[in-house]
């Protein structure tokens, strides 16, 4: 007899579960710090970071239940474990930068957060080619992100 497949209602779970990482944040917002602080001409308004995170948190959290949904294997384990460390460091670069004002350890952060990323993208890959797909916007933005905190870094110090 064959295990009982997964319920894709258990999606909606996951779905939300990279929105705890975001609410962690929300404790930080930017402040007068943030906003004395001298910007690139290339920084995206600060309206648009809430649109594109949702987005990017929507897609994180799908991605992670295509995975569970192939059930139980040491595959599936080791991609949700990369997959909270991830989920960890994200959570943890908006204390350090706006709750710590800590522009380089900000930057310690994203670039370890940066590595969890592609790693969690290696192990998805070899669960559910959608769910790496999921995951690449994410990359790209974090990669922008990591340029701008760098760049937020040498216009400051």
């Amino acid at each position: 007899m064959s295990p009982k497949p997964r319920s894709r209602w258990f999606l909606l779970p996951w779905a939300l579960l990279p929105f705890l990482a975001a609410a962690g944040g929300a404790a930080f917002p930017p402040d007068a710090w943030f906003a004395a602080l001298i910007k690139p001409v290339w920084q995206p308004p600060n309206w648009l970071f809430g649109p594109v995170w949702t987005a990017l948190y929507l897609m994180m959290g799908i991605a992670a239940g295509l995975v569970w949904l192939r059930g139980p294997s040491p595959l599936v384990r080791s991609a949700l474990v990369a997959f909270g460390v991830q989920l960890l460091l994200n959570a943890l670069w908006t204390p350090a930068f706006f709750g710590a004002h800590a522009l380089g350890g900000a930057l310690i952060v994203i670039l370890a957060l940066w590595l969890a990323i592609l790693a969690t993208i290696i192990r998805f890959a070899r669960v559910s080619r959608w769910a790496a797909a999921l995951l690449l916007p994410y990359l790209a933005w974090v990669s922008f992100a990591t340029a701008l905190n760098a760049e937020l870094l040498r216009l400051n110090s």
